[in-house]
């Protein structure tokens, strides 16, 4: 197939969207598929030789009208083109496969109301947002994505995300298909992971029998971290749990209610770290009680290195796991002793040995293959039908 993948910015060693895009092309051009990249910027380094890349041009400008501008640009250059299946993975509109990966701005923008603890902040957050440019913008741009007169096929990677296009959108299932976030578990793979454990825990002064649960997440709020914190608080102090941290430098705020709870020993604030490998392999589990999430890989990486997870129902990630054979799902961030008592079970060597086989071959379950065919099976349907319509 012939097959356009477009997206702003493609340097995958920035993760996210721009690290899938590189493995998705890399595995197309196994296959023989011809892959065209529209795109602004992008590591030709990181990405198949045989990739043709159309730069396009984007003025600088105000962060709330930039996604407009880019997706008027694909609109233009691919305006010519003819190509069997094109692909939108932000916002961009009409392209015949949109695969929005950060899930419906609309549902996002309600979920994060939700870190708020109390109902006076939630209102006041929702009344930000009426005079917030960004927040009109993307959602009219997101309306253009889903309700224009292009009715693309619409790739989810959860039921989650599927049941906020019903609601928010009343779009159904005929125009969507759910294929969820996937990994490779092979990357996870390593001879020397007792070593690594061993070296990584005497650099944090984490005995080696202690329990340690593992939080990643570059938005603190919107991950957790401080109802974690709180948690913490509600645990026996005989209770030898530590959390190792990562994500970003910014934290006196959470050293400050931690230390306020007098939680503060427990955590191991460890920054940003450009690749979490080691950290998997020296964590007991991983803790990840996210207000949104349509379907986290950290949960997928963890799963792969073995360790059993907590996280939240409001991660589509949730879908893939098994409660109690490899994780524990909590209802509600904000709800401490919820969220501690599960806490208290991973930090029983006992309670985790079984479920760590069943986190293993929970990954092995849903690998990256599995989702690529999937993907390719949705290319080829939206190639045949509009082989039909010409």
């Amino acid at each position: 197939m012939n097959i356009a993948l477009c997206y702003e910015s493609v340097l995958p060693a920035r993760g996210g969207c721009e690290t899938y895009i590189g493995d998705l092309s890399r595995r197309l051009a196994q296959d023989g598929h011809e892959v065209h990249l529209y795109a602004c910027r992008w590591d030709a380094n990181a990405l198949p030789a045989s990739i043709q890349y159309h730069r396009l041009q984007v003025p600088n400008g105000p962060r709330f009208l930039r996604p407009w501008r880019f997706g008027h640009a694909v609109e233009a250059a691919l305006a010519g083109a003819n190509h069997d299946v094109t692909v939108g993975f932000d916002k961009t509109w009409g392209q015949d496969v949109l695969y929005p990966q950060g899930g419906l701005h609309v549902a996002s923008a309600a979920h994060n109301r939700r870190k708020h603890r109390n109902r006076l902040l939630r209102t006041v957050a929702s009344l930000a947002k009426w005079f917030d440019p960004a927040a009109w913008s993307f959602a009219k741009l997101e309306r253009k994505q889903y309700l224009g007169t292009t009715h693309s096929t619409v790739v989810v990677n959860s039921e989650m995300v599927q049941s906020h296009f019903s609601k928010y959108y009343c779009i159904g299932s005929e125009q969507l298909r759910v294929v969820h976030s996937a990994i490779d578990p092979t990357r996870f793979e390593s001879a020397d992971r007792d070593s690594i454990r061993q070296h990584q825990r005497a650099t944090w002064l984490v005995k080696p029998d202690d329990p340690v649960g593992l939080f990643i997440g570059t938005n603190y709020r919107l991950k957790g971290l401080a109802p974690l914190i709180r948690a913490l608080a509600e645990l026996p102090k005989e209770l030898p749990l530590k959390i190792a941290v990562v994500g970003h430098n910014k934290v006196v705020a959470y050293e400050l209610l931690a230390r306020s709870l007098g939680v503060r020993d427990r955590l191991i604030f460890l920054g940003f770290r450009a690749s979490p490998k080691d950290l998997y392999f020296a964590a007991d589990f991983l803790v990840h009680p996210t207000f949104y999430d349509p379907c986290s890989l950290v949960v997928l990486e963890a799963l792969a290195c073995g360790l059993p997870i907590i996280t939240t129902q409001y991660n589509g990630a949730s879908e893939l796991l098994v409660p109690l054979a490899n994780s524990l799902i909590i209802d509600d961030p904000h709800n401490a002793k919820e969220l501690a008592a599960a806490l208290a079970k991973m930090a029983r060597p006992s309670y985790r040995v079984t479920r760590t086989e069943y986190a293993i071959a929970g990954a092995r379950d849903w690998t990256f293959e599995h989702h690529y065919a999937a993907l390719v099976a949705i290319f080829e349907e939206v190639r045949t039908r509009k082989q039909q319509l010409r």
